[in-house]
Protein backbone atom coordinates (compact mmCIF):
# COMPACT_ATOMS: atom_id res chain seq x y z
CA UNK A 1 0.00 0.00 0.00
CA UNK A 2 1.53 3.32 -1.06
CA UNK A 3 1.08 6.54 0.81
CA UNK A 4 -0.75 9.27 -1.04
CA UNK A 5 1.01 12.58 -0.88
CA UNK A 6 -0.96 15.64 -0.03
CA UNK A 7 -1.14 18.13 -2.88
CA UNK A 8 1.45 20.85 -2.63
CA UNK A 9 0.23 24.26 -1.73
CA UNK A 10 0.39 26.79 -4.49
CA UNK A 11 2.47 29.84 -3.85
CA UNK A 12 0.38 32.78 -2.89
CA UNK A 13 -0.13 35.52 -5.43
CA UNK A 14 1.79 38.01 -3.31
CA UNK A 15 4.81 35.70 -3.15
CA UNK A 16 4.61 35.14 -6.90
CA UNK A 17 4.37 38.89 -7.54
CA UNK A 18 7.38 39.48 -5.30
CA UNK A 19 9.37 36.85 -7.20
CA UNK A 20 8.56 38.59 -10.49
CA UNK A 21 9.43 41.94 -8.90
CA UNK A 22 12.77 40.56 -7.73
CA UNK A 23 13.55 39.14 -11.19
CA UNK A 24 12.51 42.39 -12.89
CA UNK A 25 14.87 44.39 -10.66
CA UNK A 26 17.80 42.14 -11.58
CA UNK A 27 17.08 42.06 -15.31
CA UNK A 28 16.16 45.74 -15.64
CA UNK A 29 19.22 46.72 -13.62
CA UNK A 30 21.45 44.73 -15.95
CA UNK A 31 19.80 46.23 -19.05
CA UNK A 32 19.99 49.74 -17.56
CA UNK A 33 23.74 49.46 -17.01
CA UNK A 34 24.18 48.85 -20.74
CA UNK A 35 21.59 51.42 -21.87
CA UNK A 36 22.79 54.15 -19.51
CA UNK A 37 26.46 53.65 -20.42
CA UNK A 38 25.68 53.86 -24.15
CA UNK A 39 23.49 56.94 -23.58
CA UNK A 40 26.14 58.62 -21.42
CA UNK A 41 28.91 57.79 -23.89
CA UNK A 42 27.02 59.25 -26.85
CA UNK A 43 25.75 62.40 -25.18
CA UNK A 44 28.76 63.22 -22.97
CA UNK A 45 31.90 61.60 -24.39
CA UNK A 46 31.50 61.14 -28.16
CA UNK A 47 29.57 64.40 -28.55
CA UNK A 48 30.09 67.58 -26.61
CA UNK A 49 27.24 68.32 -24.19
CA UNK A 50 26.90 71.76 -25.79
CA UNK A 51 26.00 70.02 -29.09
CA UNK A 52 23.09 68.13 -27.49
CA UNK A 53 20.31 70.33 -28.78
CA UNK A 54 17.11 70.00 -30.80
CA UNK A 55 19.00 69.30 -34.03
CA UNK A 56 21.08 66.57 -32.38
CA UNK A 57 17.97 64.81 -31.06
CA UNK A 58 16.07 65.26 -34.33
CA UNK A 59 18.93 63.78 -36.34
CA UNK A 60 19.31 60.87 -33.94
CA UNK A 61 15.57 60.16 -33.80
CA UNK A 62 15.33 59.95 -37.58
CA UNK A 63 16.40 56.37 -36.94
CA UNK A 64 13.58 54.36 -35.26
CA UNK A 65 16.14 52.19 -33.49
CA UNK A 66 17.30 55.22 -31.46
CA UNK A 67 13.71 56.03 -30.55
CA UNK A 68 13.28 52.44 -29.34
CA UNK A 69 16.57 52.64 -27.44
CA UNK A 70 15.52 55.86 -25.67
CA UNK A 71 12.02 54.50 -24.98
CA UNK A 72 13.49 51.34 -23.41
CA UNK A 73 15.78 53.49 -21.29
CA UNK A 74 12.78 55.56 -20.15
CA UNK A 75 10.47 52.63 -19.39
CA UNK A 76 13.07 50.45 -17.69
CA UNK A 77 14.42 53.32 -15.58
CA UNK A 78 10.95 54.36 -14.44
CA UNK A 79 9.88 50.76 -13.81
CA UNK A 80 13.07 49.98 -11.90
CA UNK A 81 12.76 53.15 -9.85
CA UNK A 82 9.08 52.74 -9.00
CA UNK A 83 9.64 49.12 -8.02
CA UNK A 84 12.39 50.16 -5.63
CA UNK A 85 10.20 52.92 -4.19
CA UNK A 86 7.38 50.39 -3.77
CA UNK A 87 9.67 48.29 -1.58
CA UNK A 88 10.58 51.35 0.48
CA UNK A 89 6.93 52.33 0.91
CA UNK A 90 6.09 48.75 1.99
CA UNK A 91 8.87 48.91 4.59
CA UNK A 92 8.20 52.35 6.06
CA UNK A 93 4.54 53.27 5.56
CA UNK A 94 2.76 51.19 8.19
CA UNK A 95 -0.87 52.29 7.92
CA UNK A 96 -2.70 50.41 5.14
CA UNK A 97 -4.76 53.43 4.05
CA UNK A 98 -1.76 55.69 3.91
CA UNK A 99 0.25 53.02 2.08
CA UNK A 100 -2.52 52.68 -0.51
CA UNK A 101 -2.63 56.45 -1.01
CA UNK A 102 1.15 56.72 -1.39
CA UNK A 103 1.26 53.78 -3.80
CA UNK A 104 -1.62 55.22 -5.84
CA UNK A 105 0.21 58.55 -6.08
CA UNK A 106 3.44 56.77 -7.00
CA UNK A 107 1.82 54.63 -9.70
CA UNK A 108 -0.18 57.56 -11.03
CA UNK A 109 2.90 59.78 -11.34
CA UNK A 110 4.81 56.95 -13.02
CA UNK A 111 1.99 56.38 -15.50
CA UNK A 112 1.92 60.10 -16.36
CA UNK A 113 5.68 60.15 -16.89
CA UNK A 114 5.59 57.04 -19.09
CA UNK A 115 2.75 58.48 -21.20
CA UNK A 116 4.40 61.90 -21.60
CA UNK A 117 7.78 60.34 -22.37
CA UNK A 118 6.29 57.89 -24.85
CA UNK A 119 4.32 60.61 -26.61
CA UNK A 120 7.42 62.79 -26.78
CA UNK A 121 9.47 59.99 -28.33
CA UNK A 122 6.73 58.92 -30.75
CA UNK A 123 5.49 62.34 -31.84
CA UNK A 124 8.80 64.20 -32.04
CA UNK A 125 8.93 65.61 -35.55
CA UNK A 126 11.30 63.77 -37.84
CA UNK A 127 13.75 65.78 -39.89
CA UNK A 128 13.42 65.44 -43.65
CA UNK A 129 16.59 63.97 -45.13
Amino acid sequence: MSAVEAPRKRASRKRSAEAWSWAFMRLSGLALVFLALVHFSITHIINDVVETDYDFVAERWNNPAWRLFDWLLLVLALGHGVNGLRWIVDDYVRRPGRRTAVMGLLYGLTAVLVVVGTLTILLFPARPR
